[in-house]
């Protein structure tokens, strides 16, 4: 649940700082807001498909790769929508990249835990 509540509070934190940008508000907001839905959706994702014997960090991996995949929809069809509506395109990539990063590292260490297991290591 450590995990979850930090992909949490660093998305309402981003959101709060994209809304301090000045010109390029909206399309920060937008961004931030992007990249912040699919890091916490992500990180939740894992820890219930996760769950339970097996290949626990397969799964993991597999939620990661899929949540990789909507973002890669979403931040084209976001760039688009703020370009139409004349915003700041250089605010939405800075908004949604730069958070994009910090979520990756809070999913690889979320990912890191479940591989520990309860045996031995080599």
């Amino acid at each position: 649940m450590k995990h979850q509540t930090v992909a949490a509070l660093t998305a309402l934190a981003f959101v709060a700082i994209a809304l301090l940008t000045g010109a390029h508000r909206r399309g920060a907001v937008i961004g931030a807001t992007i990249s912040g839905l699919t890091g916490v959706g992500s990180i939740f994702a894992m820890g219930r498909f996760a769950r339970g014997g097996g290949k626990v960090v397969q799964r993991a991996l597999a939620v990661m790769a899929i949540a990789f995949l909507l973002r890669i929809l979403l931040v084209g069809l976001g760039t688009f929508a703020v370009v139409h509506a004349g915003e700041s395109v250089v605010g939405f990539v800075a908004a949604f990249f730069i958070p994009y990063f910090v979520f990756s590292a809070i999913e690889g260490a979320y990912v890191n835990t479940l591989s520990r297991g309860t045996g031995p290591t080599a």
